[in-house]
């Protein structure tokens, strides 16, 4: 699979933003037909985001597109649409607010007929997006719901509304966290996240930093995602791409390391040995999968 890094949010009504983001260095774009697009522009953006998928050059980046949820007189009808008309064109379908796993049993099947009907070649795929309590709690049931799933994605600010909890920023989508709670307010919900998707082979998306005039914060809010196990993280901003990019790429530190910890544990094997010491430390063989995890990961991005 394609690096999941950064996946840059971009309006479904707005041609010219669709322009400007074909053009960026980003591992996913994804249209939005959702939160992006006010009510009035909801039918015209669907029409928008499918001309948008034919005649733009995506240079090779992967796109996604964001539904209505399933539970609105719109869903239904865009991954209909949309699907029917730019399949294979597109990597997967990104469904919000999947409370239960029968939202992902109901797209799933939805593509199972589209695809037959239209005869398909490639297959499309799935991204949930989990952003209540009613959600967090069954993810691990969501989480294999279908082998169509590739993704599941933190949704802060509706999570955030779920519980009740007190609304920090204009934004509400991560500043200012550290003012109000010791800590890190989301570890729980972002852990257990992250649990269910790798447990059952999925990635984990973290969701967008609201204030993107901030880039120490986007930094900040990026590398706690990336140190609690996830893949990529959203970005409502152009300009907050590089530094997600950077923040979830192998540094050229954590290469040199990987690359020193797989060297000692090839002449361990050779001398029979199941665990070595490396300056002083011991590496055993979950510190080896992490270290390979890490070097192939460098080698898909071209850096080593």
């Amino acid at each position: 699979m394609k690096p999941r890094r950064s996946t840059l949010s971009v309006p479904g009504h707005i041609e010219k933003m669709h322009v400007k983001a074909s053009q960026r260095d980003v591992d996913v774009i994804m249209l939005d037909l959702e939160d992006s697009v006010p009510m009035e522009a909801k039918e015209s953006a669907r029409t928008r985001v499918i001309q948008s998928i034919h005649t733009l050059d995506w240079q090779g980046t992967t796109v996604t597109v964001r539904i209505n949820g399933l539970d609105t007189s719109f869903g239904y009808r865009d991954l209909l649409e949309v699907v029917e008309a730019s399949g294979p064109r597109i990597e997967a379908v990104v469904v919000p607010k999947v409370n239960h796993p029968g939202d992902i049993h109901f797209v799933s099947r939805m593509l199972d007929g589209i695809e037959a009907a239209k005869r398909f070649s490639s297959r499309i795929n799935i991204e949930a997006i989990i952003e209540s309590a009613e959600g967090l709690e069954q993810v691990s049931q969501i989480a294999k719901a279908s082998d169509r799933l590739i993704a599941l994605v933190f949704g802060i600010v509706d999570y955030s509304a779920s519980i009740g909890a007190r609304l920090v920023s204009i934004s509400g989508h991560g500043e200012k966290e550290e003012e109000i709670y010791p800590g890190h307010r989301w570890n729980f919900e972002m852990s257990r996240m992250v649990m269910a998707a790798k447990a059952h082979g999925l990635l984990a998306i973290d969701a967008p930093y609201g204030n993107f005039k901030d880039p120490r914060g986007l930094q900040r809010s990026a590398a706690v995602a990336c140190a609690l196990g996830y893949d990529g993280k959203w970005a409502i901003h152009p300009d907050q791409i590089d530094i997600i990019n950077q923040v979830f790429s192998p540094s050229k530190e954590d290469i040199d390391r990987a690359i020193k910890v797989l060297a000692a544990h090839k002449e361990a094997q050779k001398k029979g040995l199941g665990a070595v010491a490396v300056e002083g430390r011991m590496v055993d063989q979950a510190t080896v999968r992490l270290a390979r995890q890490l070097y192939e990961q460098a080698k898909h991005l071209k850096l080593v």
